[in-house]
Parts: structure tokens; C-alpha cells; sequence
């Protein structure tokens, strides 16, 4: 029975992992990359869409960003998203788009982004442990209607662990891999 419930929240498991690094590519370092953008949501014609579904985006030098919207019609619409977005960046846009220069990071910035990428990183972990918790719930209401053995709320936590073990240290290298990138 838990086994079951454990491969069922598996994929769960997973999502979290690929939001955290979702999450944490966004975290720019001192180089230009469309991951940076293109997950921001932009109110277009009555419908909240993101970048890349309005735009092709390229990197034409180091610390540049360029966004080409199919509709032209569009580049005030990425231009405010771009402006209300956490990123602190100031587009400057044309006829043809909106061009994004990425400033050199300061100390103070490489700090304050290592800090956010810890939060994103703890965000993560906190979901996993609701996942595990929803779980041990389940298993535990079965121990009590007699629908399960005691013995199997026991391997439940030992398989669950397991799990978030190894979800702990696929976040943390993602994390390792982000703070080298970031001190660079």
C-alpha cells in the first residue's frame, strides 16, 4: 500500500526538483542568458503568457539580452512585464525590440543573490516536506483503520527519507553549482 503511495508522490518529488531549478536558473549571474526572461508573464491581449511564447530571445553578446516579439505590437507589453519583474533590469526597447544590458555584479549583488538563492533553495526543501507529510498522513489514517500494519508506517518513513534525502542533495548541488557561477 505505501509503496504505491510513495511512486504515486514520486512525481512529485520530481516537480519540486525541476521548479527549484526552474527557480534558480532565473537567478542571473554576471552573464546574459534567456532563462533569465523567459518564464516572465506578460499581460498581452487579455491573456497572461510568457515571454518565450510571445518572443524569440537571444543573447547577442556576454551581457546582452535581446527580445524579438513576433508582434511588435507586444515590446510595450515585455518592456512593463521586464520592469516589474525582481530582476532590476531597465529595457530599453526599439521597432525591431527590447534589448536587456546586464550590469557587472557588484559584491553586494553577488551576496544578495546568493541569499535568494538559499530561499529558493529552502522553498524547495519546504515543499518536500509537505510531500512527505501528506504521505505519512495517509499511511498513518491506514495504521489506525486497520487498512495497514504499524510495520509499514516504519518502512514508509524509511523509504520517505530516503527520497528526501536524495532530493536534499540534488537542491544543494544545483545550489553549488549556482553559487560558483555567481562568484565568478
Amino acid at each position: 500500500m505505501y509503496k504505491e503511495l510513495i511512486s504515486q508522490k514520486k512525481k512529485d518529488f520530481d516537480a519540486v526538483v525541476e521548479w527549484a531549478r526552474n527557480e534558480i536558473a532565473g537567478i542571473r549571474t554576471g552573464r546574459a542568458h534567456s532563462s533569465m526572461v523567459e518564464d516572465l508573464v506578460v499581460d498581452y491581449m487579455d491573456s497572461r503568457l510568457r515571454i518565450k511564447e510571445l518572443a524569440a530571445i537571444s543573447t547577442p553578446e556576454p551581457r546582452v539580452i535581446f527580445i524579438q516579439p513576433w508582434d511588435k505590437g507586444a515590446i510595450p507589453f515585455i518592456e512593463n512585464a521586464i520592469k516589474k519583474s525582481q530582476l532590476g533590469l531597465n529595457p530599453i526597447s526599439d521597432s525591431s525590440g527590447v534589448r536587456l544590458t546586464i550590469p557587472a555584479l557588484t559584491e553586494e549583488r553577488r551576496k544578495e543573490f546568493t541569499r535568494l538563492l538559499h530561499q529558493k533553495a529552502e522553498e524547495a526543501k519546504i515543499r518536500s516536506r509537505q510531500i512527505r507529510e501528506d504521505i505519512l498522513k495517509k499511511v498513518q489514517a491506514a495504521v489506525k483503520e486497520k487498512t495497514a500494519r504499524e510495520n509499514d508506517l516504519k518502512n514508509t518513513k524509511d523509504e520517505i527519507q530516503k527520497i528526501i534525502d536524495e532530493f536534499n542533495k540534488k537542491v544543494d548541488d544545483l545550489v553549488k553549482k549556482k553559487e560558483i557561477e555567481l562568484m565568478l
